[in-house]
């Protein structure tokens, strides 16, 4: 067997809301919208996907029909500075403001609408005192 894709699908309340969103802040392409299902592309990046189901929607279990919580949304891009400022212009809730952190990673948090936590990554070098722990474990990149 092989993989061919994963992707998440996140269950929303209002469908074009979340699209509005998700494609307004990573700048992707509406691929297919049915009202009640929208699946995003990056533009180029057919495996870079993501998926917005109606929560109440019959394919989803009963019992499942719920707004996600305790997921967070990692998503890396090229130019996590301008993304950033586009969604302070937009005034999308910022929840951790644009940072750097000692383990690689220059990023800055937000919610959609439903409040599922989407942490926007730009991807930076280590600190020095990480690089050196990661050279004696064998784990440096």
């Amino acid at each position: 067997m092989t993989t061919n894709s994963i992707f998440p699908v996140i269950p929303a309340r209002d469908v074009a809301r979340s699209r509005d969103f998700y494609s307004g802040l990573l700048e992707l392409t509406v691929v297919f919208d049915s009202g009640w299902y929208v699946q995003l592309q990056a533009p180029g990046n057919d495996v870079v996907q993501l998926g917005i189901l109606e929560q109440g929607h019959h394919t989803v279990p009963v019992g499942f029909r719920t707004t996600p919580a305790g997921v967070l949304v990692s998503v890396e891009v090229d130019d996590v500075d301008r993304l950033y400022a586009g969604a302070v212009e937009a005034g999308l809730p910022v929840v951790s403001p644009l940072r750097d952190e000692v383990f690689g990673q220059r990023h800055f948090m937000t919610t959609d609408p439903d409040g599922l936590l989407v942490d926007v990554i730009t991807v930076i070098p280590y600190a020095a005192e990480i690089t050196e722990s990661a050279a004696v474990t064998g784990g440096a990149r």
